[in-house]
């Protein structure tokens, strides 16, 4: 079977996000969805293209929430400048962690990310202006550019999906361009790719950077979604969602992430009324897609796309 355009996959994308909310699905659930499809491609920037396990990646997500939150809240700023202070945020701290994780390989990357993520979690719990387990509650949303009420749904859905559609296209250029060529060489023969003149570690960073700025995108705007910067979006829990998300998806394929997020979200809203037994079935949903899907449903399509014939 021969693959589809790259193209494809994006104009259906639009086409369903963008008629959703019209045919009655409820865009509350359809925003977040979207600000957690993108926080799975940020991810699945760093390890499906770079082969750099974070386990701390919630630390961004939830940093740009609570700055975006408090931008908005307290310095009363519009809602692209907080947005875009929160994404600042996680950018720096992306830059932090990468310095100190980067000098890591294998497990002892990821537990250096989840060591300063958890650091990051004990001072947001602490810190005075984050409100402690109360977090920043009732941040105003306020007008994009002066002129759209993101206090209506619609006009606030269809911010989201812009601002989805814009990091997925971005992610799409960084990946098929010859910085992420570069990547996918460090992450399949790091060796080869030194005795060719690159730098690993140069490129890994600027990777991490970029997969911390746009996880922090989507918590900022997850923070104006839900009027809420939590402690939730801090903890580790968070950042295991994420690979979930990204594994149950396909790992290493553009559209994977966006829906596992879907998938992920679609359960947790469905089986809301079982309390912590959610947690038994996204473990239960991630054994059998391990079992049956090994490259995650996407990657699964993907290799029968690739088949000849």
């Amino acid at each position: 079977m021969r693959r589809p355009p790259r193209w494809v996959p994006v104009v259906g994308m639009v086409a369903v996000l963008g008629l959703a909310p019209l045919t009655g699905v409820y865009p509350v659930f359809l925003m977040k969805a979207l600000c957690f499809a993108l926080f799975a491609c940020a991810f699945n920037l760093l390890l499906g293209y770079a082969g750099l396990l974070s386990f701390g990646h919630a630390l961004f997500f939830g940093a740009a929430g609570y700055a975006t939150a408090h931008a908005a809240k307290v310095w009363g700023w519009p809602p692209e400048g907080a947005v875009l202070f929160g994404t600042g945020v996680a950018a720096g701290y992306g830059l932090a962690v990468g310095v100190l994780a980067i000098r890591r390989q294998g497990i002892y990357f990821a537990m250096v990310t989840l060591a300063l993520a958890q650091m990051a979690y004990f001072y947001y719990l602490k810190a005075p202006f984050t409100g402690g387990e109360d977090g920043i509650q009732a941040v105003p949303r306020g007008q994009l550019f002066g002129v759209v009420d993101l206090e209506a749904m619609l006009p606030l859905y269809y911010t989201v999906l812009a601002v989805f559609l814009g990091g997925y296209l971005l992610i799409q250029r960084v990946v098929h361009s010859p910085f992420g060529q570069v990547l996918q060489a460090v992450r399949e023969n790091e060796p080869r790719a030194v005795s060719l003149g690159y730098e690993p570690d140069h490129y890994k960073l600027l990777a991490f950077v970029l997969s911390a700025a746009l996880a922090g995108l989507a918590g900022g705007m997850k923070a104006l979604v839900f009027q809420l910067a939590s402690l939730t979006d801090v903890h580790w829990h968070t950042s295991g969602a994420v690979i979930l998300m990204t594994l149950l998806g396909g790992l290493g394929t553009l559209l994977g992430p966006v829906v596992g997020a879907f998938l992920v979200v679609a359960l947790e809203h469905s089986l809301a009324q079982l309390g912590s037994w959610v947690l038994v079935a996204e473990g239960t949903l991630f054994v059998l897609c391990v079992l049956t899907f090994r490259r995650g449903l996407v990657g699964e399509l993907g290799r029968l796309f690739r088949r000849p014939g």
